[in-house]
C-alpha cells in the first residue's frame, strides 16, 4: 500500500530519522522462549564502506512504548529467528571456524548451581555462534549468537570442583554463553577461535556517532546543527534516565574492578550520577566520586564528557535561556570544569566538545556559562592526565574557576604562598620561587621536595603539584593519630653546594645556611667531631651572636646530628676523671635533668654494661657541650653574616656534602640475579658514590670522567656504564625522579 505524500515526506527528511527500539545488534537466542523487558536500545550500523556515499540518516531517537498485549508483540526468540535464515546443520558452510560437542551452562547457572550443564553440538562461524540438538544432517537448531564487535570473551577458567569443567564465555548485549569442556586445550582453541571473529568485525556506530558527525560536518552552518539538535532528543537536556550509553562499550559480564558493574550499566549509573548533582546539598563528593569511576574505568571517560555535552545543551537545543536561568545547571558545567582539568577526551569526543564549548561563547557572549566555556576551552589545552583525582578543596576551587593557594616553605624565609592550578608543575614553582627569592643567577640548583621530619622526597620537574598537594592530604589523612604526620612541601637546595661569591645581603646566604644545617642534622654524611663542634660553635654565633650566660641555648640535638648506634657491643669504658666546672655548667645549660637522670640510671644496678655505657654516652654529651661552648666564646665579634658564611665555607669542604641523595633500588642484569637491593645514591659535584641506607661511608665512588654511558630507561630506571660493569638503579617513588 502506498504511503501518503505528506508521510513519505517526513520520512524522506534530510535529517529526520526512523528507529524502532528493539535491538538487533547482536541477535541472542536464548532458545527457551522467555521474554525481555522493554527498554531504550538502539541500532549500531557499521560505517559504509570505502568510497561510497552515505545516504540520508533516517532515524528518529524515541522512548520505548507498550502498544498492545504481549501476545501481539514479537517475542526475543521471534525476533532473533528473523534475523537468521532457517536453515538446518551447515556442513559443508566454507564460513565454518570451528565446531564440536561441548557443555552450555544454563541460564542462571550461577545462581542455581545445582542445574547440571547440557551437551550440545556448536558450530562458530565468521557470523554467528549455533548451537545444534546433534551433529547429524537436519539437526534442530537450539540457539544462536550474532556476533559483534562489542562481543566479549573471557577464560577459559575452571568451574567449580563438582563438574571440573574448564569454561569459555562469550558475552552479548543481554545474554551470555558459557561454554564448558573437560579438557582445558580444547577450551582454549574455541577461546581464541571466539576471539578472533570478533576481532576481524568491522566496529560498529552508535546513533549518537552518526549524530556527531553529521554536526561536524555541518559545524560552519549554524541553522543545520540547531536542526539536528531540535530532531534528535538524545543530544539534548533531559530529566529522564538514559537507558543505554552513547558509545559503544564492550558487552560483557566481568566487572572491569572491585566493586564495579559492567561497563555499560556502569555508564548508565554515571548518567544517575550527573542527574543527582541538581539537588544535591553537597556536590563536591559527588563529583569526586564521579572522577574517581573514571579513573579507574577509562573506557567511561569519553562517555562521561558526552553526557556532560548532552545535560549543558539546553533543554530546546543549543544553550538557551532556560539553560541560564536554572541554579542546577551550573552543576553540570563545574563537573565539566573539572573533567576538562583531569582528562583528555578522545579526539572525535574533543571537537565536539570544542565546537559545543563555542557555540555556547557565541549564544551567550556576557553570561556565567560563557565564563565556563573559555575556562574549559583552555583547561582543554594543558591538561595531559592526572595520577589522582581533585581533592574536594581543588573542586571547589575549580567550581568558582579559581586558582589554588599552596604553601611551600622555604629556608630562611619560612612559607611562601604561591598560587597554581591544576596544571602547574613542580619545576614551575620551583623556579617562581626561585625568582622571588632572587636565586635566578645562583651556581646552585633548586628543587621541590616533599618533606616529613627528617624524611624527603625529592620531585621530578614535570611532576603535577596538585596532584602532590592531592596526596600529602591523603597521607596525612590516614596518619592523623600519628606524631609522624605533617607533609609539607619545601624548596631546597638539589645538587653540590657552591658557596663563593654569596653576597651578604642576599637572601641566598641565609637560605643556603638553614639549607646546609638541615643536611647536617640529618648526617648526610657526618664531619669530623672537631669540623661538627666548629660548625655548631658558627651556627650559635649566626643565632645569637656573642655568648653571654643568659642567652637560651638550644638543645644539643638541634645543633648536632645524633650519634650512630654502634654495630656491635662497645667495650666496657675505662674510669674517667671527674668532668670539670665549665663541662659541668655546659651539661646544665644544654640539659637542665641531665645530673638528675644519670644520677637514676646510676642507682639502678650496679656496675653492669648498661650503666657503664650511659655513663659514658652522658659524659661525652657533656664534653661536646663544654667543647662547642668554648669555640662560640672564641668567635665573639663576628657578624651574623660572616659567621654564615664561614659555616657555608666549612662545610663545603666536608666530603660529599651538599650532594643529592636518593634512595634507589639495585636491579640485577643477569636473569635469576636475586631480589633488588636498597641502596643510597649520591650525586656530587665531581663524583657519584653508592652507600647502603643509615651508612656513611660509600661501598662504591666513581667519578663523572669514568662513567662510560648514563641512559634513562622508562620513568624510573637509569643504566649506567662504568668499564665493563653495568648498574640498574631504580626509584622506589613514582614522583622522585629527578635525576
Amino acid at each position: 500500500m502506498p504511503l501518503p505524500g505528506g508521510l513519505w515526506w517526513l520520512l524522506c527528511c534530510r535529517r529526520g530519522f526512523t528507529l524502532l527500539h528493539r535491538d538487533y545488534g547482536d541477535g541472542e537466542l536464548s532458545g527457551d522462549g522467555e521474554e525481555d523487558e522493554d527498554e531504550e536500545t538502539f541500532e549500531l550500523r557499521t560505517p559504509s564502506p570505502a568510497g561510497g556515499g552515505r545516504g540520508p540518516l533516517e532515524v528518529t531517537l524515541t522512548q520505548p512504548v507498550r502498544s498492545g498485549p504481549v501476545s501481539h508483540r514479537l517475542q526475543s526468540w521471534e525476533e532473533t529467528w528473523s534475523l537468521i535464515p532457517e536453515k538446518g546443520l551447515p556442513e559443508d558452510d566454507p564460513d565454518i571456524v570451528v565446531k564440536g560437542w561441548l557443555y552450555r551452562e544454563p541460564r542462571g547457572g550461577g545462581a542455581r548451581p545445582w542445574l547440571p550443564p547440557r551437551r550440545a553440538w556448536f558450530v562458530l562461524t565468521r557470523d554467528s555462534l549455533d548451537q545444534f540438538s546433534s551433529s547429524g544432517k537436519g539437526a534442530r537448531r537450539l540457539g544462536s549468537l550474532v556476533l559483534t564487535s562489542l562481543c566479549s570473551v573471557t577464560g577459559p577458567e575452571r568451574r567449580r570442583k563438582e563438574t571440573g569443567l574448564w569454561s569459555v564465555t562469550v558475552s552479548g548485549r543481554k545474554h551470555s554463553v558459557h561454554l564448558c569442556s573437560p579438557r582445558q586445550a580444547e577450551a582454549e582453541r574455541w577461546g581464541v577461535a571466539l576471539r578472533e571473529v570478533i576481532a576481524s568485525k568491522a566496529p560498529l556506530e552508535t546513533p549518537t556517532q552518526l549524530l556527531l558527525r553529521d554536526i561536524q560536518e555541518s559545524c560552519g552552518d549554524p541553522e543545520a546543527v540547531a536542526l539536528i539538535y531540535l530532531r534528535n532528543p538524545i543530544l539534548r537536556h533531559t530529566s529522564g534516565a538514559l537507558y543505554a550509553p552513547l558509545l559503544p562499550l564492550p558487552y560483557g559480564v566481568n566487572t572491569p574492578g572491585p566493586g564495579y558493574a559492567p561497563l555499560r550499566e556502569e555508564a548508565v549509573r554515571l548518567f544517575l550520577a550527573l542527574q543527582a548533582l541538581e539537588g544535591a546539598r553537597r556536590p563536591g563528593p559527588l563529583m569526586q566520586g564521579v572522577l574517581q569511576t573514571c579513573r579507574d574505568l577509562p573506557a567511561l571517560r569519553d562517555e562521561l564528557f558526552l553526557q556532560l555535552a548532552k545535560q549543558t545543551s539546553g533543554p530546546a537545543g543549543p544553550p538557551g535561556l532556560p539553560a541560564t536561568q536554572d541554579p542546577a545547571a551550573l552543576r553540570y558545567w563545574q563537573l565539566l570544569t573539572c573533567m576538562s582539568c583531569t582528562f583528555r577526551p578522545g579526539v572525535a569526543v574533543r571537537g565536539h566538545l570544542l565546537g559545543h564549548l563555542e557555540r555556547t561563547e557565541q549564544a551567550l557572549p556576557d553570561s556565567e556559562l560563557a565564563e565556563y566555556a573559555r575556562f574549559i576551552r583552555k583547561a582543554l589545552g594543558r591538561t595531559r592526565g592526572r595520577e589522582l583525582v581533585p581533592s574536594l578543596a581543588e573542586i571547589s576551587a575549580l567550581s568558582r574557576r579559581q586558582e589554588l593557594l599552596c604553601t611551600v616553605h622555604c629556608p630562611g624565609a619560612g612559607p611562601c604562598a604561591v598560587a597554581i592550578d591544576s596544571h602547574t608543575t613542580a619545576g614551575e614553582v620551583a623556579r617562581e620561587l626561585v625568582g622571588q627569592l632572587g636565586l635566578a643567577r645562583s651556581r646552585n640548583a633548586f628543587a621541590l621536595y616533599e618533606q616529613r621530619g627528617a624524611q624527603e622526597r625529592a620531585l621530578a620537574g614535570g611532576t603535577l603539584v596538585a596532584d602532590v598537594l592531592t596526596s600529602l592530604a591523603a597521607e596525612e589523612a590516614g596518619l592523623e593519630d600519628s606524631p609522624d604526620s605533617g607533609w609539607r612541601l619545601c624548596l631546597r637546595l638539589h645538587g653540590p653546594l657552591h658557596p663563593e661569591g654569596l653576597s651578604p645581603d642576599s637572601h641566598e646566604l641565609p637560605f643556603l645556611f638553614e639549607q646546609a644545617h638541615a643536611l647536617l642534622l640529618r648526617g648526610r654524611p657526618p664531619p669530623p667531631d672537631d669540623t661538627l663542634r666548629a660548625l655548631a660553635a658558627l651556627r650559635l654565633q649566626s643565632l645569637h651572636r656573642d655568648f653571654s650566660p643568659r642567652v637560651p641555648l638550644p638543645r644539643l640535638d638541634r645543633l648536632l646530628p645524633p650519634r650512630a648506634p654502634p654495630s656491635e657491643d662497645p667495650p666496657r669504658p675505662a674510669s674517667r676523671p671527674p668532668p670539670s666546672a665549665a663541662a659541668l655548667l655546659a651539661g646544665a645549660l644544654w640539659s637542665p635533668g641531665l645530673a638528675k637522670r644519670r644520677a637514676e640510671r646510676a642507682r639502678r644496678g650496679g656496675a653492669g654494661r648498661m650503666a657503664g655505657t650511659t655513663a659514658h654516652e652522658g659524659g661525652s654529651s657533656t664534653s661536646t657541650a663544654a667543647a662547642v661552648l668554648g669555640s662560640w666564646k672564641r668567635l665573639r665579634g663576628m657578624g651574623r653574616a660572616e659567621a654564615m658564611a664561614a659555616y657555608l665555607t666549612l662545610a663545603a669542604q666536608c666530603p660529599g656534602f651538599g650532594a643529592a641523595r636518593y634512595d634507589v633500588l639495585e636491579l640485577s642484569t643477569e636473569p635469576g640475579g636475586g631480589a633488588p637491593q636498597k641502596l643510597c645514591l649520591g650525586l656530587g659535584a665531581k663524583a657519584m658514590s653508592l652507600s647502603r641506607p643509615g651508612e656513611t661511608e660509600p661501598i662504591h665512588s666513581v667519578s663523572y670522567g669514568h662513567v662510560a654511558a648514563c641512559q634513562l630507561i622508562g620513568p624510573h630506571t637509569l643504566a649506567l656504564r662504568v668499564g665493563e660493569s653495568q648498574l640498574l638503579l631504580q626509584s622506589p617513588q613514582k614522583r622522585s625522579c629527578s635525576w
